[in-house]
């Protein structure tokens, strides 16, 4: 991770760095009252003869002399002032982050506004998966954000700090999710969550025989088809001064989908890697959820298997039972995500929480509906989802809510068992399908079910800050909402 470090603008004066510094379209410079008057006019009549604009993702590199010596000086483009919120800032300090990684060695950046955004746009632009093979190295070994008076001294220490500990989240979840699916067991899931214990963090690991005793036969009918034993993660976080309330967070682990006997074509499981980025989220929440310090005792639930074709998969036509006694008829093994959820929404609901938040990639009927940008979220309880919405819009990670219409209801039920894991009505509200099912496994605890198909894996650059593949993708909207209680 390339983070950035508070320092004064009267610092900068000793330093070699490169300065770096935003505007708004027609390259009106954002903190300009903090610069020199001289250095405002050569750097602006520099602007004009590069016909730098401002706008978004443009970059501008200039040489003049600026606190004592001649620097390379970077305008990064926010795009219209009327459109340059949070988002904006971030996207722009990505954009900046990538012209400086590569040539520069030392850059201090001018931030008057969104000092959050910009060290968050910069700390997580910096990530490289490099698990498997070595990029280029970073020529960049010192970023800075600069400050000019107290109230930019402590905006910005806290934004380094905040950018930091959001960053290490994201760049967990990122990894584990771009990571080769026979290189992320459910066993592995379950020691990395195991090394999380501490500072106020316990962790219980569920097998298959405990499992088989708590009753979660829909997790464990969905894990017969692989040589690899399945994983139920269940860690708490309890606040060392008392809980203000209990909350839960539950995560869809499927560590490879093949789709099951209902075999995926081979072009579709290219990327079903990425089908543990609910999981992959909750244990990246986890990591530092001991120094996030949130109010309440947080549970933290992942469900690990593989949904695999193996000798005792099971099949279509199967009927599993669930933690709460609920009996399921499998119609397609490929609509197993929510049959792992199932259960662990189940043991969520046993922890008698106040909340319950799952997060899984479970149909791509929402990435139909919502694209690649925005997830989609349903849920039982308006004060709940408002609160998940507001912290997804705080996060700059959208979501689109959708409706859980009753009478489709009457769609999942089952002929033989009370309830079918696909819709009867094919081709039809699929998202809200999922999200129905779900609502059936946890009782009358508010809950809101993340549907991140569409928004955890990108198969180009997603932004200025999440390159191709694992986006890190509801991380920060969960941080924002722990953060909120």
């Amino acid at each position: 991770m390339i983070a950035a470090q508070p320092l004064s603008l009267k610092s900068l004066e000793s330093s070699d760095a490169d300065l770096a510094l935003f505007a708004h379209e027609d390259a009106v410079l954002v903190g300009a009252k903090a610069l020199p008057q001289a250095l405002k006019a050569a750097l602006a009549a520099k602007l004009k003869e590069e016909a730098f604009k401002g706008g978004a993702k443009e970059i501008a590199r200039v040489d003049l002399e600026a606190f004592g010596r001649v620097r390379r000086v970077f305008v990064a483009g926010l795009g219209p002032k009327k459109k340059a919120g949070t988002e904006a800032f971030r996207r722009a300090a990505g954009s900046l982050l990538a012209a400086l990684r590569g040539k520069r060695r030392a850059a201090a950046v001018l931030c008057s506004e969104h000092a959050d955004a910009i060290a968050e746009g910069l700390a997580l632009a910096s990530y490289k998966f490099e698990e498997y093979k070595k990029g280029d190295a970073d020529a960049l070994t010192s970023l800075s954000l600069l400050h000019f008076d107290a109230a930019s001294k402590s905006a910005a220490e806290k934004a380094c700090a905040r950018a930091q500990l959001r960053a290490e989240a994201v760049f967990l979840a990122r990894d584990l999710v771009n990571r080769g699916p026979s290189d992320k067991t459910p066993n592995s899931l379950a020691e990395l969550a195991k090394s999380f214990a501490g500072s106020g963090v316990s962790v219980e690991v569920i097998g298959p025989e405990k499992a088989a005793e708590l009753g979660m036969g829909a997790f464990l009918g969905v894990a017969r088809g692989s040589a690899q034993p399945p994983a139920m993660v269940h860690m708490v976080y309890r606040p060392k001064s008392g809980a203000k309330t209990r909350v839960a967070l539950v995560g869809k682990g499927i560590t490879f989908d093949s789709g099951g006997l209902s075999l995926k074509p081979a072009q579709s499981m290219e990327d079903m890697k990425c089908d543990m980025a609910g999981a992959a989220s909750v244990l990246a929440v986890f990591k530092v959820i001991a120094r996030l310090k949130p109010a309440a005792e947080v549970h933290g639930i992942v469900a690990a298997a593989y949904n695999m074709p193996g000798p005792d998969a099971y099949k279509p036509g199967d009927v599993l039972k669930a933690m709460n006694g609920k009996t399921i008829e499998v119609w397609n093994t490929d609509a197993e995500g929510r049959l792992v959820l199932a259960d662990a929404l189940c043991l969520a609901a046993r922890q008698e929480p106040k909340a319950i938040v799952d997060m899984a990639t479970l149909t791509g009927a929402v990435v139909v509906a919502l694209g690649s940008k925005v997830a989609g979220v349903m849920g039982n309880d308006r004060r709940l989802l408002g609160q998940v919405s507001a912290a997804g819009a705080r996060a700059d990670e959208p979501v689109c809510e959708l409706p859980l219409v009753d009478d489709y209801r009457e769609n999942i039920k089952g002929n033989i068992a009370e309830l079918l894991n696909i819709s009867k009505v094919r081709g039809e509200a699929g998202s809200i399908i999922g999200g129905l099912f779900l609502s059936e496994f946890v009782g009358d605890v508010p809950w809101v079910h993340l549907d991140i198909a569409g928004t955890a894996f990108s198969s180009g650059d997603w932004s200025s800050y999440s390159p191709k593949g694992a986006t890190g993708a509801p991380v920060r909207t969960l941080i924002e909402w722990l953060e909120s209680l």
